[in-house]
């Protein structure tokens, strides 16, 4: 019975050899292209990520030497010459060149960056809204009060990244028109705000003792 037994294993082993042998011979290729896939992925990526580094790298240092120039006509001039080609570094890249050319007298050419920066759909929203809150914020803009008002409130909505930033203008702008109960509510609620940074709140602090009152820290 055991000469049976082990005869029947021996046929049995065979016969999954042999199932094995011949399914490796017709699908043997599939195991070994998966394992090229997986290789060449892995290789493909250490490279992008060797390359994107090297990029960042390069466009870094082409930044700082533009703003290494003396003068901010010629930092200006570097800085245009520079071409990113990620929409989140070229949208930096016209920041700065509307710092630069504001610094240099520029107006129209400082405004001209940031409308660039504030109108490209491509570029991250926090981008759009810094370019955007930078251009009509500035003492040169050449808006209205009310024009800056309603620019403002569209970004002192709720969830905007640069709400409390559009509140304090606001206020400012209250002020200016000599209406110092709003002004003073509106920089209340900046106080009392949990998003509200130590600087912002500070600010805010100042301003209310600036026009006689006293801000409720509670």
């Amino acid at each position: 019975m055991s000469d049976t037994d082990s005869f029947i294993d021996e046929v049995t082993e065979e016969v999954r050899r042999d199932r094995l042998f011949a399914f490796m011979k017709r699908w043997g290729w599939v195991a070994v292209l998966l394992v090229l896939v997986l290789v060449g992925g892995a290789a493909w990526r250490e490279y992008t990520s060797v390359r994107d580094q090297a990029a960042a790298q390069a466009l870094g240092d082409e930044i700082l030497a533009a703003l290494d120039a003396d003068e901010a006509g010629a930092r200006v001039s570097a800085l245009s010459e520079i071409s990113a080609g990620e929409p989140g570094a070229q949208a930096l890249i016209d920041m700065l060149t509307a710092s630069e050319a504001a610094r240099a007298g520029d107006a129209d050419a400082a405004e001209q960056a940031l409308e660039a920066v504030a109108a490209n759909g491509e570029v991250p929203e926090i981008y759009r809204e810094i370019a955007s809150y930078k251009a009509f914020s500035r003492s040169d803009s050449g808006l209205s009060a009310e024009d800056r008002r309603v620019r403002l409130e569209a970004l002192a909505v709720p969830g905007k990244p640069l709400r409390l930033l559009a509140e304090e203008q606001l206020a400012l702008l209250e002020i200016e028109r000599g209406d110092t109960d709003a002004a003073t509510a509106r920089l209340q609620r900046i106080i009392e705000d949990s998003e509200a940074t130590a600087g912002l709140r500070q600010r805010a602090s100042q301003l209310i003792v600036a026009m006689g009152g006293k801000p409720d820290a509670g």
